[in-house]
């Protein structure tokens, strides 16, 4: 989070913004139910189970709403600065 956002939807905002950060929990959950029969660490997950692999936080525009990857708001940034 160095580096400068601009909004890639709204194309106004370089100031607010909402960090979301994203903390994964692996859950099994009972298929009648939908209730979680068990919470599960990386290392006790099954063959077909997937662990997590997405980004650990994303951007919400403080103004327009948009959440986005940071990856967006800082090349939008650096295009408007190439820009000038």
């Amino acid at each position: 989070m160095a580096s400068p956002y601009l909004c890639p939807n709204c194309k106004t905002n370089r100031m607010r913004f909402n960090i979301i950060e994203q903390l994964p929990r692996s859950v099994r959950l009972d298929p009648q139910t939908g209730e979680v029969v068990a919470e599960l660490a990386a290392d006790q997950l099954d063959p077909f189970h997937q662990p997590y692999q997405g980004e650990t936080y994303r951007v919400q525009c403080g103004v327009c709403g948009v959440i986005e990857r940071e990856e967006s708001f800082i090349k939008m940034a650096q295009h408007m600065q190439n820009q000038r």
